[in-house]
């Protein structure tokens, strides 16, 4: 069992001053695999002063002066890239291969991009040629809080933590309490790419105490959190109370449009999208909208897709799944597959219980519903878990009205070989971003959604303005 009860403060690993601990489960084998401390509010106020006072100085250092450690935490992750792979795949159960490519690969990408956005990027410009005496200057917006998830560890700490650095900010980093290895690492690698003190610091702990600390300090200047919906809502109101910036990327109940005209690979490429990380994605496309005129063929597909998708351990090579992160979500998922059985919904793959020839571990079967409509809890809740339903329309203004009847507004999809058709669809849908014909989102695209789905976006220059504060000078000279 590892021990990982220390926490990363002005640049030292530090005992904390809680003596509270938690266990980390490995959800593949249900065993404990390490043990973290659990952050009070002392060792929330020891780290966010490390940061206040570094930021005195961070905060008006040069471009050169922040691109150098970017560049060497790069050239080091590259080295680790397998040990963070493996973490993930202790922590949150990612089998190997998803962990190896998608999982760690997803973080390298980000500080590749920002140091790439930010060797770009203007901190100061002219209002315009009308007004050459008029400055805009983009600064940091100060000490921020980050607050990251389990389901994509370290891509979502990677959106959170290069930006700020590279805006002069300074942080606290709580990674989740259910998978914060992969972070712990990354602070290793901060440490020896010899980020000045106090840039960095991490704190793990809970939700409800060491995240309500954090996110409630009167020095906290931003919160970037990426998680649900509801943690969402009461992180907005504590920062409401001192006017704290917030950025918020949280849930998805993404719709996939599959019209009549739609590529022959599109109906299996949606079911894999739906169930690729065990379903445990915000923007994954977890209600599957069809053309009537094909609507039984794709489900009797969906059937044979999600009967021969393969579950197993994480720790062998090959495209299956593993299972869900822990017995809260493999419970929460049950109920859900159970609800949507006792609704009426025609389970045409999976269900409750676990996999065939597995006894342990949080695995759960690729589920499948057909004959779901709307109104249904398994269509309006975020499952998040391998759970499709498949919803009939009967033409293009009934999928719209579909997939924008929802609280959320993060990712749709749309399947069709009419490039006009995909277009017109495309805006209007009530979402952040749109994937048609698995083109998928780039790597520095805006991340981010409408309505329920969260405040802002993450990833590219979008990524960094978050961090920024704009300032008008005017009679510059």
């Amino acid at each position: 069992m590892l021990d990982k009860k220390k926490f990363y403060i002005n640049g030292e690993w530090v005992n904390p001053k809680s003596n509270q601990t938690i266990d980390i489960i490995n959800p593949a084998t249900e065993d404990v695999c390490a043990e973290i401390s659990l952050g009070n509010k002392d060792d929330v106020n020891e780290a966010v002063q490390s940061a206040k006072t570094a930021f005195k100085t961070w905060a008006f250092s040069t471009k050169e002066e922040r691109l150098a450690p970017l560049e060497k935490l790069y050239e080091l992750y590259k080295k680790r890239w397998a040990d963070i792979a493996e973490a993930i795949t202790l922590e949150m159960g990612a089998p190997k291969d998803f962990a190896t490519k998608l999982q760690a690969g997803t973080g390298a990408a980000h500080i590749k991009t920002f140091i790439r956005y930010l060797k770009e990027f203007n901190f100061e410009k002219p209002l315009g040629e009308h007004a050459k005496n008029q400055r805009i200057i983009y600064e940091p917006k100060g000490v921020c809080a980050l607050i990251t998830p389990w389901n994509w560890p370290m891509n979502q700490t990677c959106l959170k933590v290069m930006p700020a650095i590279a805006s002069g900010c300074t942080m606290v980093l709580k990674p989740s309490e259910v998978a914060p290895l992969s972070a712990m690492i990354l602070a290793e690698l901060i440490h020896e790419a010899k980020f000045p003190k106090g840039v960095f610091n991490l704190v793990n702990g809970d939700g409800a105490n060491t995240g309500d600390a954090l996110t409630s300090h009167p020095d906290i200047n931003m919160i970037s959190f990426t998680g649900s919906t509801r943690a969402g809502a009461l992180i907005s109101q504590n920062a409401a109370k001192d006017f704290k910036r917030v950025s918020l990327e949280l849930g998805g109940k993404g719709a996939n449009i599959i019209f009549k005209d739609a590529d022959p690979k599109a109906i299996e490429r949606g079911a894999l999208r739906c169930f690729r990380n065990s379903g445990q994605s915000c923007n994954a496309p977890t209600r599957m909208l069809v053309e009537k005129s094909m609507y039984s063929q794709a489900v009797e597909r969906v059937k044979q897709f999600a009967n021969e998708m393969k579950v197993g351990d994480p720790n062998k090579e090959g495209e299956h799944i593993g299972p869900v992160v822990s017995e809260v979500q493999y419970k929460k998922i049950q109920s859900l597959i159970q609800k949507g059985i006792d609704e009426g919904a025609t389970l045409v793959a999976g269900g409750t219980g676990k996999p065939d020839g597995i006894e342990k571990g949080y695995f759960v079967k690729p589920t499948a519903f057909a004959d779901v409509n709307n109104n249904m809890e398994i269509a309006r809740t975020e499952i998040f878990g391998p759970v499709l339903s498949i919803i009939p329309f009967e033409n293009e203004e009934e999928a719209i009205e579909i997939a924008n009847d929802t609280d959320y507004g993060l990712t749709n999809y749309i399947q069709t070989q009419d490039k006009e058709k995909a277009n017109r669809v495309a805006r209007k849908l009530r979402s952040g971003m749109v994937d048609v014909n698995g083109a998928g989102i780039a790597v520095d695209a805006p991340f981010g959604g409408f309505k329920h789905s969260g405040i802002g976006r993450e990833a590219g220059k979008e990524g960094l303005l978050e961090f920024l504060e704009v300032k008008s000078v005017g009679g510059w000279n």
